[in-house]
């Protein structure tokens, strides 16, 4: 059934999506910076205050990517160095880089220093423990 000139029901709205409001499925979306932690005009949260901002297709090494591309400049976009750029999760930091990204890069920092602590810590009492075992203060049934 298709919308006619000559009567029937037209289609009907959708309402405007929300931030953080998933688009399918049960999924919530989720920030996207680029690898580098810059800020990704193609993550969900990207605003242009200029209202410039269009997602077109372009061939890249002979596929076909979504690349932002701004109508203002006619150009594509260059992100959270744009002076209208911005993030509806006001993650945006004013070097252009995304906040979350900042976060999971510390995240991960930690992790790693706290196994690194660990890895630290075992060895040292493997050491303790060998130099008490030679010294006789251990049983070999008792701490093994």
């Amino acid at each position: 059934m298709s919308f006619s000139r000559r009567g029937g029901r037209p289609p009907a709205r959708q309402p405007r999506r929300e931030p953080g409001v998933p688009r399918r499925g049960g999924e919530k979306s989720r920030p996207m910076p680029l690898p580098d932690g810059k800020c990704n005009p193609l993550c969900p949260y990207f605003r242009c205050l200029n209202n410039s901002l269009t997602v077109v297709r372009k061939p890249v090494h002979g596929k076909m990517q979504r690349v932002a591309y701004c109508r203002w400049i006619g150009d594509e976009c260059i992100g959270g160095a744009c002076q209208y750029a911005a993030c509806a999760l006001k993650a945006l930091l004013p070097d252009g880089t995304c906040l979350y990204a900042k976060e999971k890069q510390t995240q991960e920092t930690r992790i790693e220093d706290l196994e690194r602590e660990i890895r630290a810590e075992e060895e040292a009492m493997s050491k303790i423990e060998k130099l008490m075992k030679r010294k006789g203060y251990f049983g070999d049934d008792e701490f093994e």
